[in-house]
């Protein structure tokens, strides 16, 4: 009967300790997240009602790197309480130190190493702090950094950023500036862009960023992604817009050797009160 027993049990032992496929394994969670700024005007969706829950979405999603936008500097405080397992990178947008917006950079210290990292601003003096770009109605900002990961020791570029949310020449600009920078910073490696580009899918800008005439072109990982979960939009200002007029302005694009094996907007709420004012976007990553 023990033997039976054995026999029987042994296909499942088997399935339990069959080692699982390198992309599960050593796949890389990512997500893209505009926290909306600490508005006082916001009511009940004000960030002191929503902080713990939005670092409750990260820490559940697990996620490994994750660019935030509109991150004024007491949420990064907040968040970096709450989530004392990563390192931010970033400054604010005003000043080059801790005033205005933060384009944050996170990433797991137990996953990655940090080899190098920097910012610059989206205008035509991109490393004067507080610069003002064309026809833009604030400064912008973009994040960068180099990371290792510590289970495989491949590298990666990783970059966050949000741009103009008037400035049409800002945007468009904007798109020229970050695919030159992208290209002479990253070396070749793999590449993940995360952002709010205050842009809809089909607008020159996002065709202008993933335009394959264009050797520096990206690939909008949505477009890739084997499997795809949740709306099509991402922006519905706290529920407010209906659905049929909301629209998918946060992206997560990829580039060189990065395969995208699952792509969702996460449009969630605890009870009657939402993450944010736009749904994050995660995505899980292989790099090859």
């Amino acid at each position: 009967m023990k033997k039976f027993i054995f026999i029987l049990l042994l296909p499942f032992l088997v399935s339990w300790t069959t080692p699982k496929q390198d992309s599960e394994v050593n796949g890389i969670n990512v997500m893209t997240f505009n926290i909306r700024y600490d508005n006082p005007d916001d009511s009940l969706n004000n960030w002191k009602f929503r902080k713990e829950n939005v670092a409750n979405a990260i820490r559940f999603y697990d996620v490994d790197i994750l660019g935030t936008q509109e991150t004024l500097h007491n949420q990064l405080v907040d968040l970096k309480n709450f989530l004392p397992g990563y390192e931010v990178l970033g400054v604010g947008r005003k000043d080059g130190r801790e005033n205005g917006e933060y384009s944050a950079l996170w990433f797991k210290k137990s996953r990655f190493n940090l080899i190098k990292s920097g910012y610059f601003w989206l205008s035509q003096t991109p490393e004067v702090a507080g610069s003002l770009g064309w026809d833009g109605a604030c400064e912008r900002i973009a994040t960068w950094a180099i990371l290792k990961d510590k289970r495989t020791n491949k590298s990666l570029f990783v970059l966050n950023t949000h741009f103009d949310h008037i400035g049409k020449v800002a945007r468009s600009e904007s798109v020229k500036l970050i695919l030159d920078r992208i290209n002479k910073i990253s070396g070749g490696l793999p590449v993940v862009v995360t952002g709010d580009f205050n842009a809809e899918p089909s607008s020159s800008v996002v065709k202008s960023l993933t335009d394959l005439n264009d050797t520096k072109h990206l690939t909008n990982s949505r477009n890739v992604s084997p499997l795809i979960y949740g709306p099509a939009w991402s922006f519905h200002d706290f529920g407010k817009i209906p659905f049929e007029e909301r629209v998918l302005i946060d992206y997560i694009f990829v580039r060189n050797g990065v395969t995208v094996l699952k792509y969702g907007v996460l449009a969630e709420t605890k009870d009657s009160t939402f993450l944010s004012d736009h749904a994050p976007v995660l995505i899980r990553i292989a790099i090859q």
